[in-house]
């Protein structure tokens, strides 16, 4: 078998091999030039802005909300990453106009006053001396915070023509030089109020798994009130309760700059669950009530102290820890840090504010006919708090102090019926009236959507938690 001999390729002229190179090279320059439609449509960032989970879950009920009015599905925020080229012209023509070179701003440092800012924007001295006189509202310039920031606006020749600064969230303040001098000029922004929600379960403390929530202090505070009636905060406490908080949010310029009132609540302690709603009647008092409509405000808080430690109890057998011999202790004793307020169990009349033997400083509370209440070794009486004064249940009467017979800071509380001490901690309370029947219909209608409405979040979450 003979194999043929392969053939050779053809030859073409010199000229044209020349001419093909030059060509492939064009090409690939252009390529490298101007890219595709498609390369250039896929070089678009995103930025994703970050929320707090609060403000993250208030938009989720706002989408959740927005969804169910339109009944179509609501877009991930991560569905459209790839834009056209269109949308990228689009986005570059909207964008703010860059800052002119006769803009400067400035954010105050420690140590820093007006002079010295002026100074660094190249501003003399006279010209501060010229602003502080303009108005006398101008005086608010000089009242600097850390971190706060200055904007200057300066003509072209140099000169201050306009400063700018944010005093709060919700307050700005601006100069600006006109033909009579400087005119003072201030904005007050007010918020918007909108509702939040949060869901919160107890693994250590009330407050650290508030905080983890999203809760603040203060708000936790308000929460621990409205259930102060039936859980005891200072001992009721588990691992494993949980509670749902509906909440008002103020809102400004997108921003939560603040918080309002607790519009309802849920807590379970125990295996117990205990509802709040809170409701102004047609006179314009408020107050908390359960989602069936019964008062959850009682004649009595459960404990006068927020969340302090339980030292002694009642006991008709205790050996005194001073005088060291079997002595009644006809009262619960709270240790908490010297200075901590002590509230007014009940409204009722004060029957002494002043020293009292072992109990150093004491208040007692007359309340009706039936019961009495005592509030000893306090380190000072809060204003106003005097004998023969009024007060109201959860007012500030005092502040724990170790006055007396005490071998450290704590509230020594004492509970009568008709003139008989009882155990505080396992006294029934009084019930104050529920809602009247008249506007039983109106506080219904507001209190069965805030219930349904901590049902379908609580529901939302615990679906998310199983994907």
């Amino acid at each position: 078998m003979t194999t043929e001999p392969s053939k050779a390729p053809p030859l073409y002229p010199k000229t044209h091999l020349l001419a093909a190179s030059g060509i492939a090279a064009l090409l690939s320059l252009a390529l490298l030039v101007f890219p595709s439609s498609d390369v250039e449509a896929k070089r678009t960032s995103l930025s994703l802005d970050l929320e707090s989970p609060v403000e993250q879950l208030t938009q989720d009920q706002d989408a959740s909300d927005a969804q169910q009015a339109t009944n179509a599905p609501t877009e991930s925020p991560f569905a459209q990453i790839e834009s056209t080229p269109e949308d990228t012209q689009q986005a570059t023509q909207e964008a703010p106009a860059a800052k002119t070179p006769q803009h400067r701003e400035v954010i105050v440092a420690k140590g820093d006053t007006l002079s010295t800012l002026f100074e660094k924007v190249g501003l003399p001295a006279a010209t501060v001396n010229e602003v502080l006189a303009s108005d006398k509202q101008a005086k608010q310039f000089t009242q600097l915070k850390h971190g706060q920031k200055l904007e200057f606006e300066l003509t072209p020749d140099g000169q201050l023509n306009n400063l700018h600064s944010s005093v709060s969230d919700l307050e700005t303040i601006t100069l600006t030089k006109g033909a009579k001098g400087f005119a003072f000029n201030r904005v007050t922004t007010k918020p918007v109020m909108r509702s939040a929600y949060v869901h919160g379960v107890i693994n250590s403390s009330l407050s650290q798994s508030a905080a983890r929530a999203g809760l603040s202090h203060s708000m936790t505070m308000d929460m621990a009130s409205v259930f102060g009636y039936d859980i005891d905060f200072a001992q009721d406490i588990r691992q494993g309760d949980e509670f749902d908080v509906i909440y008002e949010q103020k809102v400004a310029n997108g921003k939560v700059v603040g918080t309002g009132n607790i519009l309802s609540a849920r807590f379970t302690n125990r295996g117990k669950t205990y509802t709040a709603v809170r409701y102004t009647n047609k006179q314009g008092n408020s107050s908390y009530y359960t989602a069936d409509g019964n008062s959850m405000r009682k004649a009595f808080i459960r404990t006068p102290v927020d969340f302090a430690r339980i030292s002694s109890r009642f006991s008709m057998g205790r050996k005194h820890p001073i005088l060291n011999k079997i002595r009644a202790h006809k009262g619960v004793d709270y240790a908490a840090p010297r200075g901590t307020p002590i509230k007014a169990a009940g409204d009722g009349k004060v029957l002494l504010a002043g020293r009292r033997g072992g109990y150093g400083n004491t208040v007692i509370i007359q309340h009706g006919n039936t019961y009495r209440t005592l509030y000893g070794h306090m380190q000072g009486f809060a204003k106003g708090v005097s004998t023969g004064s009024n007060v109201k249940q959860g007012q500030v009467i005092g502040y724990i102090g170790t006055t007396g017979l005490s071998t450290g800071p704590h509230l020594h509380y004492e509970f009568q019926v008709n003139g008989v001490h009882v155990d505080p901690l396992g006294q029934k309370l009084p019930m104050a009236d529920p809602i009247a029947k008249a506007e039983r219909a109106r506080f219904l209608q507001q209190s069965q959507p805030l219930m349904a409405r901590m049902d379908q979040e609580r529901s939302t979450l615990l679906a998310s938690a199983k994907r």
